[in-house]
């Protein structure tokens, strides 16, 4: 998929993660395109799943969710891990779910309010399921960078 993309969609798409709700007229300006040919850009990177959507970038601290952590999970038994999978698809604190190497299964990343929301979450969620073995939680003291922004050169 990456070989599709040539330098127009590739600025487009830069552009377009700084900041989703520019004007057709806007990004057409800075990309030096005419606005219905960048619609059909936009457009096709739709359907090529290279633009999967478009969301609102939210700061968590707005919402109370001071709280930023990371979960390692790990289990010898795989008969756990559909549960967990089921657990965790369904917890509004995890906003990613890794398969990792290593020791342990799984990398979560939570955000939640403090840390007895995240003790609750610990607690009520992930220790429920039979077989979990081991957690590690990392909480995070400040982030220099934290950025959902892709390259695109």
């Amino acid at each position: 998929m990456a070989n599709e993309l040539d330098q127009t969609d590739r600025k487009l798409l830069e552009l377009l993660q700084r900041d989703g709700l520019q004007s057709m007229a806007e990004l057409s300006k800075a990309i030096g395109v005419a606005p219905s040919t960048l619609n059909d850009r936009v457009k096709r990177l739709g359907r090529l799943g290279v633009i999967t959507g478009t969301h609102a970038q939210i700061d968590p601290r707005a919402l109370g969710l001071d709280l930023l952590a990371f979960v390692f999970v790990g289990w010898s038994d795989s008969v756990v891990e559909a549960d967990f999978l089921k657990r965790v698809a369904a917890a509004e604190q995890v906003l990613e779910c890794h398969h990792v190497t290593g020791g342990l299964s799984y990398l979560l990343k939570l955000r939640v309010a403090d840390t007895r929301a995240l003790e609750a979450f610990l607690g009520n969620v992930l220790k429920q399921i039979k077989g979990l073995q081991r957690t590690e939680t990392l909480i995070v003291l400040s982030s220099p960078k934290e950025t959902s922004m892709l390259p695109t050169g």
